[in-house]
């Protein structure tokens, strides 16, 4: 047995320049222990003159040739939720789905026609690492901070992977991602520009970039939005919405810790009171919470090192989207909502992080670590990513897509703050369906350099909770054929 792993990483060794050292043939409770039938990488790539090593997670296209195929990086947002969520429950080839115990191979898998790259970022969050506690000034982020590390890592990873550096690229990613997505593709941007006369630095081929359900103009999107939506479809009484109107009421600084005017706080509580159950990553779905063994804030245990180390056992609303909840004024507890007890159990298993190649000195994973291992520092002024979208215009192509029944980034805000750009409109509105479908899977408009499209009874993690209508969307798009 021995001799044969030998002989296959020898094969590798001739037909990818890939880290054999960071090859994963195999996951545990995924494609019944067989070899998967494409190649997988998980490991680390440093930011250079810092102790932050960046996890990693590769995995090459199935169907078609990985050599030609896109590369699509993919962010997870929080800020400081874990990529690893996408790839166990959104677009990944095997999935956890909410309410479910099993592992089950997907047919919506990213990966099937598309190179997908999952990082884990800042250091602290998921699998990633950084030396937090001797060098904390290096652990303190903002929107900025983190674009430059982001390019820091792709470009790192590069160097692992030479043999995709003509691959097109794509930047993607969703909620908070909003801000990261552009943000990162604004650094890639004045990377290239920079060093365009200058033939021995690597520049990446950056073709656009695709955000769903994202952060992006905070005078729209989130609180002010979610109120709107709340109203429309009926999560609480059609008079509050109405005073908030005669109000004048704005919550557009919530996000920031900015609290409206007294009147416009009360009519708040009365909403939030009222949304308090709701999902708000899917308002037309299960409000998941930890099993009847485990509720919000118990720890589990994993050792490392020969110690013992905890980790949250549930996520909660608060942990994924904590920017949604900064002036929250309601006495109840946020819900958890999050079906990520199974998830988070399975990541932090000995024999997974073995498979990962995740070395003993890094913590235990969490699905969100706002707050607990880094600081963050929200931009000044609610700035915000619209102005990378006005000043990109025409440099490359721009796709966001919404799920329709998102309460955390609802469809209204993001469709008010496109409209707000006032682009042409060069195709109008129209429904879309998939293949061998009638109904009607969401509407689309093109705009002058941006695609603006909705998934129809989609949250707020598309991927999830549509996978054939999503894919259909992305790829499409990808391939600039019809959707």
């Amino acid at each position: 047995m021995k001799t044969i792993a030998i002989a296959t990483l020898a094969l590798l060794g001739l037909t990818t320049a890939a880290p054999v050292e960071d090859w994963v043939p195999s996951l545990p409770g995924m494609n019944e222990g067989q070899p998967f039938d494409f190649k997988m990488y998980s490991g680390y790539v440093p930011i250079p003159a810092t102790t932050k090593e960046i996890h990693y997670l590769f995995l090459e296209a199935e169907h078609v040739d990985s050599r030609f195929a896109p590369l699509i990086v993919w962010y997870n947002g929080g800020p400081g939720c874990s990529s690893m969520l996408a790839f166990m429950q959104e677009h990944g080839p095997f999935e956890l789905a909410d309410g479910a115990v099993d592992i089950t191979k997907s047919n919506y898998s990213w990966n099937r026609e598309a190179n997908v790259l999952y990082i884990e970022q800042p250091a602290g969050v998921g699998y990633s690492w950084g030396d937090c506690s001797n060098f904390p000034e290096g652990c303190n982020y903002d929107d900025n901070i983190m674009a430059k590390e982001n390019l820091a890592s792709l470009l790192q990873w590069y160097e692992k992977f030479p043999e995709f550096k003509t691959n097109d690229l794509y930047i993607s990613g969703e909620s908070y991602a909003g801000i990261y997505v552009p943000y990162t593709v604004n650094a890639i941007h004045h990377h290239n520009a920079v060093h365009a006369r200058n033939p021995a630095q690597y520049k990446p081929p950056l073709k656009g970039f695709m955000v769903g359900n994202g952060c992006t103009d905070w005078e729209y999107d989130t609180d002010e939005a979610y109120h709107e939506m709340g109203y429309w479809h009926s999560l609480y009484p059609g008079s509050i919405w109405m005073k908030m109107l005669s109000e004048n009421c704005n919550y557009s600084g919530n996000e920031f810790g900015i609290s409206p005017t007294l009147e416009c706080n009360a009519l708040q509580d009365i909403f939030e009171k009222a949304v308090s159950g709701v999902n708000i990553y899917n308002i037309i779905g299960t409000c998941w919470g930890g099993s009847t063994e485990t509720q919000p804030g118990e720890k589990g245990e994993v050792m490392l090192n020969g110690k013992k180390q905890t980790y949250n056992k549930v996520a909660t609303a608060l942990d994924m989207t904590p920017w949604a909840f900064r002036n929250y004024n309601n006495l109840g507890e946020v819900p958890p909502c999050i079906y990520g007890e199974l998830v988070i159990e399975y990541l932090n298993r000995p024999d997974v992080r073995k498979a990962f190649n995740i070395p003993d000195y890094v913590q235990p994973w969490d699905l969100c670590q706002s707050g607990n291992t880094f600081n963050w520092n929200y931009q000044p002024l609610q700035i915000g990513s619209r102005w990378i979208y006005e000043g990109l215009k025409g440099q490359y192509r721009m796709l966001h897509f919404s799920g329709d029944v998102d309460g955390a980034v609802p469809t209204t805000g993001t469709r008010n703050w496109i409209s707000s750009l006032n682009r042409k409109i060069v195709e109008p509105w129209r429904q879309w369906s998939i293949p061998y479908s009638s109904v009607p899977a969401g509407s689309i408009t093109e705009y002058d350099g941006l695609t603006f499209a909705t998934v129809h009874g989609a949250g707020h993690m598309a991927p999830q909770f549509k996978p054939p209508q999503t894919y259909h969307l992305i790829f499409n798009w990808l391939k600039q054929t019809p959707i």
